[in-house]
């Protein structure tokens, strides 16, 4: 199975193979491979990839057994991301129906639709990172379903004690708020 997130967050953080397998001390060969869905990473190799890329090493693994967790929580009013620190999508779940999360990885908000709602989950992502605090906020989103509620909730991403991104989990409330 090609995984095209990782290919997608490879291109998007303007790097070719060669310079992720050079980056990883691996050969490029085999580092194609692994984004073709030919060969699964090492966890070692899968840190060393995720870290130069800047992605939970986790998402190499997800790909092969129902989680239960994940199984519980698909189709909820739940969606869980991940971002880098240039608020690029590294990991999502749960996405509304207007969006696949395929294609969602590697791009940022912005790029993906301009409204005002993507705009405050901007800010509100931005000062996570600046501030390392947990931050909370309502946010209301144009879906073709209406204006849905969402109440954000976005803590730092960590990969030991340095910052590589930020986490964001939303519940849709609006049937709440209404």
């Amino acid at each position: 199975m090609k995984r095209d997130w990782l290919i997608n967050i490879r291109k998007y953080s303007g790097l070719t193979q060669l310079q992720v397998a050079s980056r990883c001390f691996i050969d490029r060969g085999y580092y194609a491979h692994i984004e073709s869905g030919l060969r699964q990473p090492s966890l070692s190799v899968a840190k060393k990839i995720s870290s130069v890329l800047s992605f939970s090493p986790a998402l190499f693994f997800a790909e092969d057994f129902d989680d239960p967790f994940q199984m519980s929580l698909e189709k909820s009013p739940i969606m869980i991301a991940h971002c880098n620190l240039d608020l690029r999508y590294t990991w999502i779940f749960n996405p509304h129906p207007n969006f696949d999360a395929i294609n969602m990885i590697g791009r940022t908000d912005k790029e993906i639709a301009e409204n005002e709602g993507l705009r405050r989950l901007r800010n509100l992502k931005r000062e996570v990172i600046s501030s390392r605090d947990c931050i909370r906020e309502l946010i209301e989103f144009p879906l073709s379903d209406g204006g849905n509620v969402y109440d954000f909730f976005g803590k730092p991403l960590m990969n030991r004690e340095r910052i590589i991104g930020v986490i964001t989990i939303s519940t849709e409330v609006t049937h709440l708020i209404r």
